[in-house]
């Protein structure tokens, strides 16, 4: 499937501002079946300095400054990128108390070494009352890949989508109480669930297909930029990716732009401002199948 994509970052300050930022929102390559053909960044106005690199990750970041007070910042993607489905045609994931000697085995440390997406991260804590929900899906003895897809499709059916309810620094643990949030929110916990059972996991940012197939529902994240999760589930299967918000495989309606520990790895725009008032950032994506 090819895809163009466009994507359109407002961000309109209160006051005027000057600063850094950094942004990451270029698709890549990847190791899922996905391939970007062409694609550009174009920043409104146009930045005082401007530098285009590839952080540990793989991810392309591009940082910003601007020298002068801005009344407004816009940037606009533009890639046409290829998706293939990959299915998984069966299951050679380990049993779950065997997942740590597949673990062991890997010696590289990498951007895809699962050694990295084990610990804690900025945004991904132990969580008691986590650690006692994901200990009521799962046993020992089931795979990897049947623990993942439960978990996924159980996060799905306890919380509730709600784009009201939480914002970006909403901590993780709150939402869980509440069960309920976005699709940023769905990720983190479904990764900490991961991460409690010793299975590798991070979080992926990117672009959701916004027109569905004909007789197919509307899937939850479609207007904006979404988020899903990176399982490694094993040396035979490597990392699989799962969207917990629409308990689902990541498929070719999904084209990754970044892929960290969680969101603080992968923002699409951070950074600081020097301002005197706060901001409004208006965000608009289009992701149209082209043949």
């Amino acid at each position: 499937m090819l895809y163009e994509i466009h994507l359109r970052t407002k961000c309109t300050y209160l006051r005027t501002a000057n600063g850094r930022q950094l942004l990451r929102l270029m698709p890549a390559d990847g190791p899922d079946g996905q391939r970007l053909i062409a694609g550009s960044v174009d920043i409104r106005p146009a930045p005082s300095e401007r530098s285009d690199r590839y952080d540990f990750f793989g991810n392309h970041a591009i940082e910003v400054c601007f020298a002068t007070a801005q009344d407004e910042v816009e940037f606009v993607l533009r890639a046409r990128v290829e998706r293939v489905a990959q299915p998984i045609r069966f299951d050679l994931s380990p049993r779950l108390d065997a997942m740590a000697g597949d673990i062991e085995r890997i010696d590289s440390l990498g951007p895809l070494s699962p050694h990295h997406f084990l610990d804690i991260s900025d945004m991904v804590r132990p969580s008691v009352e986590i650690a006692d929900y994901v200990r009521s899906l799962v046993h020992d003895d089931m795979t990897v890949l049947e623990a993942v897809r439960t978990i996924n499709a159980a996060l799905h059916r306890d919380m509730t989508y709600d784009g009201d309810a939480t914002t970006v620094d909403t901590p993780m643990e709150e939402a869980f109480a509440a069960r309920q949030g976005v699709c940023q929110d769905f990720s983190h916990i479904m990764i900490a669930c991961l991460r409690e059972l010793g299975v590798p996991a991070g979080y992926v940012s990117g672009f959701l297909r916004t027109e569905p197939p004909k007789g197919k529902p509307r899937l939850e994240g479609a207007d904006a930029m979404h988020a899903w999760v990176q399982a490694w589930c094993g040396l035979k299967l490597g990392w699989i990716e799962f969207d917990p918000t629409n308990d689902m495989l990541a498929g070719v309606d999904h084209v990754a732009a970044a892929r960290g520990r969680d969101y603080s790895d992968v923002a699409p725009v951070r950074g600081f401002l020097r301002t005197a008032g706060g901001q409004d950032i208006a965000q608009a994506v289009d992701v149209v199948p082209v043949g």
